[in-house]
């Protein structure tokens, strides 16, 4: 069972991605918090698997909760809700140990997807807002496409085929049913790849998978 602390100050929203979450059997949400301070100190109660939090909340917001929880409480995943005014917050969400972005808009089937690789040790960003945030972080788009193709060079085929996996959500153990690989593999070209290309997490390698053109998102 899939643990999940949701946060959100707008009572309808919260019900609504609650809503969708429940009708997956192997997702339970085990509270609901108003405000950033008041998800840190649930998170801290319940030890949840997931704190899904909002970007703008009162007293205390959603970045500067999940860098209570990075210290806190590393093992508890922290999976943003943005909209598309908000990923100008993306560059520090990466900062605060961020796992994924998913949007409050996003198809029903896409939050629970999201979840599930989260969860299961994998990054989620939403197809839907890659390409903004390859914008916000700055350059333009040739360019950084450019850039990430050349980067893949120092990759090997195998590498750049996990590297496509990670970029859609996959955690290692699926990746490995996709590939016929070992979990233990799998982990190994994931280690790899971050070291080759100076990242620091699944989520910086998924965008620079979006970046290289491996995983084709919507605009």
């Amino acid at each position: 069972m899939i643990r999940v602390v949701l946060a959100d100050d707008e009572a309808m929203i919260r019900a609504g991605v609650r809503a969708i979450l429940v009708t997956d059997a192997g997702i339970e949400v085990v509270a609901e918090a108003a405000d950033g301070r008041e998800a840190v100190e649930l998170t801290r109660a319940h030890r949840p698997d997931i704190a899904m939090l909002d970007i703008r909340m009162p007293r205390l917001d959603g970045l500067s909760a999940a860098a209570e929880l990075r210290v806190a409480m590393p093992e508890v995943a922290v999976v943003m809700l943005t909209t598309f005014d908000e990923d100008d917050y993306v560059a520090r969400a990466l900062e605060e140990g961020v796992r994924g972005f998913l949007l409050k808009a996003s198809d029903p089937r896409e939050l629970i997807m999201g979840v599930r690789a989260v969860a299961g040790g994998a990054a989620y960003l939403s197809p839907r807002i890659a390409r903004k945030v390859i914008a916000q972080l700055g350059g333009s788009r040739l360019s950084r496409a450019g850039t990430a193709r050349r980067r893949m060079e120092s990759l090997t085929a195998r590498e750049r085929e996990v590297l496509a996996l990670v970029g859609r959500g996959m955690s290692n153990q699926d990746i490995g049913r996709e590939l016929f690989l070992s979990e233990g593999t799998v982990k190994s070209h994931v280690s790899a790849i971050l070291l080759r290309l100076g990242l620091n997490n699944r989520v910086q390698a998924a965008i620079v998978a979006y970046e290289a053109g491996l995983v084709i998102g919507d605009a």
